[in-house]
């Protein structure tokens, strides 16, 4: 049996991060309600039209989930929504800043129902100036700098997916584990208060450290890294790209022996020291190109695993599919779809001996007999 089987969640939730949040509960076994907006319903519902013309978030992000729709406005919509919630371990909601409040939604409901865990995840959290500020997943990457220590010395960039979303919904799911935990422990629920803000800032931590104490933010360094070098994106006279990693001098001297084939590379001053190596980066990497250049891509590799170097391919979206990491390790299921089957990868977190829920994506208020007036 699952760890969550038995507990049931009701979401008034859309968009990522909190869909991400219970999609992670549903899968270990929890019976997730998502309400939705009459008419379109989930606005990710939108987004694009890509999977069998689905969108790719929502197929994503709310697998294994049942659909009902209700007003949150209508007074009737909402009596049935609190007979939901009755009936609930959980309740999370990401409604717009302040609509839970005026809702009597979000914490107030555990007035009257005190082993109720709720999670409200926001875009900046209670109280301070952007507390009622839109939050999109971009506007949360440059408030917290993200944008700042992303992209090349010319381009900031925001992370190619949706950081802010997926940092705020993984701490609403640890969060809300950690609530039902104290549940069980104490018999009574807690409040789970969730910002995307605050999220994304903790992941910032290293970059953060560094500007405060080293009076300097990182600069941006595309592939490489700020601190480290050679680090980065290389590749071969064929055109083989490569993730290269040296992080040691032990490391570098079997770098320079072995991939370089000059052990007297590593005795240069500019080079000497990881610290050296990155006010030389451009020195550097010169020195190694014109090494790379004159190996094919199979030779290349060759080298690197004879000298033990961390490396990696570099890959595109296209190629997850057919990734072999993923295909050795059987990580693919098939997951129904309102518009059809859809290939999926089993949940990061793997429990021994236990199989994760990878139910169907649910079609607009497909339970919604959940709701309705003679089925409670």
């Amino acid at each position: 049996m699952l760890p969550l089987a038995g507990i049931t969640v009701v979401a008034c939730e859309q968009a990522v991060a909190a869909p991400f949040a219970t999609r992670q509960l549903a899968d270990l076994g929890a019976r997730v309600i998502k309400v939705e907006r009459p008419g379109r319903g989930d606005f990710a519902r939108d987004y694009d039209a890509t999977v069998h013309g689905q969108s790719s978030h929502f197929v994503w992000l709310n697998r294994s989930k049942e659909s009902v729709v209700l007003d949150l406005k209508d007074d009737a919509d909402r009596a049935r929504l609190l007979g939901l919630v009755d009936t609930a371990d959980v309740f999370v909601e990401n409604l717009a800043p302040g609509a839970a409040a005026r809702l009597g939604l979000g914490e107030a409901l555990r007035e009257t129902r005190p082993r109720l865990v709720t999670c409200s995840v926001s875009g900046y959290g209670t109280g301070g100036d952007l507390e009622h500020a839109k939050a999109y997943d971009a506007l949360i990457q440059a408030e917290a700098g993200t944008i700042s220590v992303t992209g090349t010395p010319a381009d900031p960039a925001k992370a190619g997916i949706p950081v802010a979303d997926i940092a705020g919904g993984t701490a609403a799911f640890s969060g809300i584990l950690a609530a039902l935990l104290h549940r069980e422990r104490t018999g009574v629920g807690t409040h789970v208060a969730v910002s995307l803000f605050d999220a994304l800032v903790e992941w910032m931590g290293h970059p953060m450290y560094y500007a405060l104490y080293g009076g300097t933010p990182p600069p941006r360094a595309g592939t490489s890294h700020a601190a480290i070098a050679p680090y980065g994106i290389f590749a071969a006279g064929d055109g083989t790209a490569f993730m290269l990693s040296v992080q040691n001098e032990r490391e570098w001297a079997d770098f320079c022996t072995h991939v370089l084939g000059d052990g007297s590379v590593a005795a240069d001053a500019r080079f000497a020291g990881v610290a050296a190596r990155v006010a030389h980066r451009d020195a550097l990497h010169t020195t190694i190109d014109t090494v790379l250049r004159t190996l094919d891509g199979p030779w290349l590799e060759r080298r690197l695993r004879a000298g033990r170097i961390a490396y990696s391919h570099v890959r595109g979206v296209e190629d997850l599919r057919t990734h072999p990491q993923l295909a050795q390790r059987d990580r693919w299921r098939v997951v129904r779809t309102p518009g059809g089957p859809v290939d999926a990868l089993l949940p990061a977190i793997g429990l021994t001996g236990l199989t994760p829920r990878m139910d169907p994506v649910p079609a607009l208020g497909e339970h919604q007999a959940l709701v309705a007036d003679d089925g409670g």
